[in-house]
C-alpha cells in the first residue's frame, strides 16, 4: 500500500431514524462515495477532482475541504493533502451526501498520518463540513459514517457518541424521489418548541428503539419507529409520502420514515426478502404519480468507512 495515498469508501447514512432527530443515525452498505486522498508537501488542502455531482471544488466551499482544514489545524503535520471525490450519493438526497465527503476526508487524512485522532475527534472535524452544508454542525450522519452501524449522539456539549449494536437480519430500504429538498430549508420549517406530551411519546420511542436494537427485538424496533415531532411537518415537502409509508408497512416493513431531512424515505425490515418487497411497493407509488426515483436495498454497514 502506498503510504502517501489511500482510496476509501465513505457510506451513505440515514439520520434521525424517525424518533431520534439530530441524535440517531445508521450507515448503509450498498451506497457510498469513493475518495482518494494523498499527502502533499504543500500546506493546505486541494480538491483536485470531483465527479458525479456538480459541487464546488474551492476548498472553503467544499465540505471535505472544510472538514479537512479543521483536522489540519489540530494536527502537527506541516504538509497538506489532495482529495479526489467520486460522488455516488446525490447531493440533497437525504442520505448523508455531505457527511460522506466530510467524514471520508478526515478518516483518510487521519489514516495517512498514522491515526493520531480518535473517532470522536474525527466526528468533531467532520461536523465542520456539516456546518458548511446545512448551517448546523450536526453529527447524526457523520457519526455512523465514522463509527459504523447505529450511533447515538448522547450529548453535543460535550460530544458523546455511543455505538449501538445492529441486529443481524436488519435491512434498510431507501427510495429517493427526484425532487430537491435542501437541508437548510427543511430545518427552517421546524418548530422550536414542542409540547410535553409529544416529548414524552418521543423519548419513549427513542428508548424503545435502543432497547430493541440491543435485544434484537424486531417488533419493538418497529413499534418505536414513530416520529411525533418532525415527520408531521417535513412530510409536507415530500409528494406521496403518506402513501409510500402506508404501502411500505403493508409490504412488511417494521417502520418507515423520512431519511434525514428528506426527500428520501427509508424503511427498516427484518430480512432482505421483505426489504426488497418494500422497495417494490415504494417504487409503485412513485411510478403512479410519475416521479422518477432511485431505490437502494442495503444491509446495515457495521464498519463505516473502509479502505478499498
Amino acid at each position: 500500500m502506498n503510504k502517501n495515498e489511500i482510496r476509501i469508501f465513505a457510506p451513505a447514512t440515514i439520520a434521525n431514524i424517525s424518533c431520534g432527530f439530530d441524535v440517531l443515525g445508521l450507515a448503509l452498505e450498498a451506497v457510498g462515495d469513493e475518495m482518494v486522498v494523498r499527502k502533499t508537501s504543500e500546506k493546505g488542502i486541494k480538491i483536485t477532482k470531483l465527479t458525479g455531482q456538480d459541487l464546488p471544488t474551492e476548498t472553503l466551499q467544499n465540505v471535505a475541504g472544510v472538514a479537512g482544514l479543521a483536522l489540519l489545524a489540530a494536527s502537527e503535520y506541516d504538509g497538506g493533502f489532495e482529495i479526489e471525490i467520486y460522488k455516488k450519493i446525490k447531493a440533497g438526497s437525504g442520505i448523508g451526501s455531505s457527511a460522506a465527503s466530510s467524514a471520508g476526508a478526515v478518516w483518510a487524512m487521519n489514516a495517512l498520518l498514522g491515526n493520531p485522532f480518535s473517532k470522536l475527534e474525527l466526528v468533531k472535524f467532520a461536523m465542520e463540513g456539516e456546518r458548511l452544508a446545512s448551517g448546523v454542525a450536526h453529527a447524526d450522519n457523520v457519526a455512523p459514517a465514522l463509527f459504523g452501524g447505529f450511533t447515538l449522539v448522547r450529548s453535543y456539549q460535550p460530544l458523546d457518541i455511543i455505538n449501538i449494536p445492529t441486529p443481524p437480519a436488519l435491512y434498510a430500504t431507501v427510495i429517493h424521489p427526484q425532487i430537491e429538498v435542501k437541508t437548510s430549508d427543511s430545518r427552517r420549517i421546524l418548530k422550536t418548541n414542542i409540547s410535553l406530551e409529544d416529548g414524552i411519546k418521543q423519548w419513549g420511542n427513542v428508548g424503545g428503539l435502543i432497547a430493541g436494537l440491543f435485544t434484537n427485538d424486531y417488533d419493538l424496533i418497529g413499534r418505536s419507529l414513530v416520529d411525533h415531532i418532525v415527520e408531521p411537518i417535513r412530510s409536507i415537502l415530500i409528494p406521496g409520502f403518506d402513501k409510500v409509508k402506508e404501502d411500505a408497512l403493508e409490504a412488511g416493513a417494521l417502520g418507515c420514515g423520512i431519511s434525514g431531512s428528506g426527500p428520501s424515505i427509508f424503511a427498516l425490515s427484518e430480512g432482505e426478502d421483505i426489504a426488497r418487497s418494500v422497495a417494490e411497493a415504494m417504487k409503485k407509488v412513485y411510478q403512479k404519480i410519475g416521479v422518477d426515483n432511485d431505490v437502494h436495498v442495503s444491509k446495515i454497514n457495521t464498519e463505516g468507512i473502509k479502505i478499498l
